[in-house]
Parts: C-alpha cells; sequence; structure tokens
C-alpha cells in the first residue's frame, strides 16, 4: 500500500487557533481516532492514517510549559498533521516520508536518488563557555531549591545549497533510532534518528519509555553508566516524572514501571532507557495525553514548569521542532518519538539540536562533551550523504 496525502492542518505559535481545538477539529473530519482508551470500529470513509509532528512550541503550548525563544527555523510548523488515504501501491513505489511504519521506524521517501547538497561550515547558537555557564547557572538554581533537574539545549546551523534529501535520509538511517523518518513541506523538512519512544497507545494501554543517562558503547562505558549514582539518579527523577504525567489520565493502580535503567545503544553510544505503562481512563482524547507528556520529561527536567521556564531563559535560540514529538496516529495505535537527534531543513540552511539532563553533580564540562557526543553521529551522517 501507499499513502497518498488527503489534507494537512499546520499551527504556528502565534496563530489565534487553540492548538488543542485545532487538532481534534482536523481528526475529527478526516475519521481519524480521538479517544485513545479503547479501540474504536473504524470510520466510513477516514483517512487511512495521520502523521503527527510536535515541535517544541507545539509541545510548550499543549502542556502549558514556557515557550523558548523564537525558532530558528520559522519555516517549520510548531503543530502538524497530514492526513493519509491508503492506496494500491505501484511496483516498486515508496512511501511518502514521516508517514509509515515498520517495526517502530518511520519511513524514509523513496523515489529515484538526488544530487547530494552541498554544506557549509556549521555555527553554534553559543559557545562552549557559555554552555558551561549555563550548567553553573542551572547548579545554582538547584542549590537554591528551584529546581532539580533541567535539560539545557543547544543549536548549531550551516547553509547548504542543493537537495539535502539524502542527507536528511542518512540522519533517519542512522543505527539505534526507533523512530527514523521525517516528515515535509513546502520550503522544510524534518529528520529524526531519534532512539526514544515518546507515548504508544494501544487498546487503551499507554507507554512511554524515557533515555536519560549517555556514555560511550563501549564495555568500561557501560560499567560506568550501571555504576554511576549521579546517571542513576538523574535518570529515576524523570521516570517518577512521566509516571506523575501519566497518572493524571489513568485508571487508579494501573501505572507501573515494566523496565528500570535498562541500556540501549545508539550510534555508538549507550543510553539508558526505562518504560511506564498505564491503562488510560475512558474518553481519554489525543489532547489529553498531550497535554499529559509534552513537552517531553527527559528534554525539560523535574519539576517540568520551572524546569522549563528555567531553560527557556538561558537557550539562546529556540528548540524549533527538536524535542517534541513525530509519529503516527492510525485507528488502532498513537506512536510518537520524541524529536532528540532531530535535523530541519528550511530553504537554505539545516538545523540540529543537542543537550542534556543538569543535576546538582553536573560537571559543565562534560555536560557540553556529551551534548557535542549526541551531535556528532548526525553531523558525520550529513557529512557523508553531501558534497
Amino acid at each position: 500500500m501507499r499513502l497518498v496525502e488527503r489534507a494537512r492542518w499546520e499551527w504556528w505559535r502565534g496563530d489565534p487557533v487553540d492548538p488543542a481545538s485545532g487538532l481534534m477539529r482536523f481528526l475529527t473530519a478526516h475519521g481519524l481516532p480521538t479517544d485513545l482508551s479503547a479501540r474504536v470500529p473504524p470510520v466510513a470513509g477516514a483517512a487511512g492514517m495521520a502523521a503527527v509532528l510536535v515541535g517544541a512550541a507545539g509541545a510548550a503550548a499543549l502542556g502549558g510549559a514556557a515557550g523558548g525563544a523564537p525558532s530558528p527555523v520559522p519555516a517549520v510548523p510548531d503543530l502538524a498533521v497530514v492526513a493519509y488515504d491508503l492506496r494500491p501501491a505501484p511496483h516498486g513505489e515508496g512511501v511518502p516520508a514521516g508517514a509509515g511504519r515498520n517495526g517502530g521506524r518511520v519511513q524514509d521517501a523513496g523515489g529515484p536518488a538526488v544530487a547530494a547538497a552541498r554544506v557549509g561550515r556549521w555555527s553554534t547558537s553559543w559557545t562552549d563557555a557559555e554552555h558551561a555557564a549555563a550548567v553553573r547557572a542551572v547548579r545554582a538554581a538547584i542549590a537554591e531549591g528551584d529546581v532539580y533537574q533541567v535539560t539545557v539545549v543547544g543549536h548549531r546551523s550551516a547553509p547548504y545549497s542543493g537537495d539535502p534529501a539524502a542527507a536528511l535520509a542518512a540522519v533517519a538511517a542512522l543505527p539505534g533510532a526507533r523512530y527514523g523518518g521525517g516528515l515535509a513541506g513546502p520550503g522544510w523538512a524534518v529528520a529524526t534518528a531519534s532512539p526514544e519512544c515518546l507515548l504508544t497507545v494501544e487498546r487503551g494501554l499507554a507507554r512511554t519509555s524515557p533515555v536519560k543517562g549517555t556514555r560511550p558503547a563501549t564495555a568500561s562505558g557501560r560499567a560506568e553508566l550501571l555504576a554511576s549514582g549521579k546517571e542513576r539518579a538523574e535518570h529515576v527523577m524523570i521516570v517518577d516524572l512521566v509516571r506523575n504525567d501519566l497518572g493524571r489520565l489513568a485508571v487508579a493502580g494501573t501505572v507501573r514501571v515494566e523496565q528500570l535503567f535498562g541500556l540501549r545503544e545508539w550510534c555508538g553510544l549507550w543510553q539508558a532507557e526505562s518504560t511506564v505503562a498505564a491503562r488510560l481512563r475512558p474518553a481519554t482524547s489525543v489532547a489529553d495525553l498531550l497535554a499529559a507528556v509534552l513537552p517531553g520529561g527527559s528534554v525539560t527536567g523535574a519539576p517540568k514548569l520551572a524546569a522549563t521556564g528555567l531553560a527557556a531563559a538561558l537557550e539562546p535560540v529556540g528548540r524549533g521542532p527538536a524535542m517534541g514529538a513525530l509519529g503516527v496516529l492510525s485507528a488502532d495505535r498513537l506512536d510518537l518519538g520524541l524529536t532528540i537527534r532531530t535535523v530541519a531543513a528550511d530553504a537554505d540552511r539545516l538545523h540540529l539540536w543537542a543537550g542534556g539532563g543538569i543535576t546538582w553533580g553536573s560537571d559543565p564540562y562534560a555536560e557540553v562533551a556529551e551534548a557535542h557526543a549526541k551531535a556528532d553521529p548526525v553531523l558525520a551522517a550529513i557529512g557523508a550523504a553531501s558534497c
């Protein structure tokens, strides 16, 4: 089967329409599910599925958090929903980017190969010293008791010419990406190699798998991560936060941690991951769920609203489509990845974001090095696919 775009709805921060209401109206208009607490029979004439992109500003608006600095890539909507019809596919035809799934991966676009883009020099939104100063500011806020943990995120961009499709496809294909793919519109495209599940819902059961804690994917790195009291404390703090997020919508007594501090490899890095599940209360809507889980705990900190406010004050550049969500909604399933390890393209620049969670035990320059380690595989993939 192939997916043919039926309609799309896009929202930017500052638009007069409430994003939750607009989203629900669009889903209803195209026969897509709005109540995820139970299996609902398919609606005659409904779209086959929808791709959903929520940027950082959209996540903040849905979740009632601080919105942060303006996006450096304003062409990308802060919320986009694209409805697709399912039709028989001619032999060899591909699937639209960001629309299909296979084993947890959003599929890349098919079609003929395109010439590689020429990518210029990358520039950062802050220097390493400025990033380290932000880490120290978070530690000072922790000392004052204002927050317990805050994720700070940096941005970098580079000019390009030509078609960026091959570079974005290379990002989506990075090893370890549970959500590898993207979504595009007029004048913009987003690609992700995210290892993190923000939210799945199937038959009324919701799951989220926060990722927090990073070391090189070596035997010594594995041992160091498993033995790190600082990393485990940081991780458990976020697990508690997402347990609370799901608990707002859960049947009493059904929230449980299915896995705690397991390790998953992404691009030569160990990442610590847990999974929290809950049975949803009847009449839980898509908008209810997004309001509860966004912004994702692993890219905010705790308490969530205070941490988001501090990060917004410290970060000089907005997070754009990063640190939000990208995935699919069908008649019987919602599957959203958290848009970490994510690249956006506008008419003439590529954009990338990377950061990490800061606790009292954080070393400023170790945090800077960790952010670079997360960005490096993405930069390498873009470089290998470019002129």
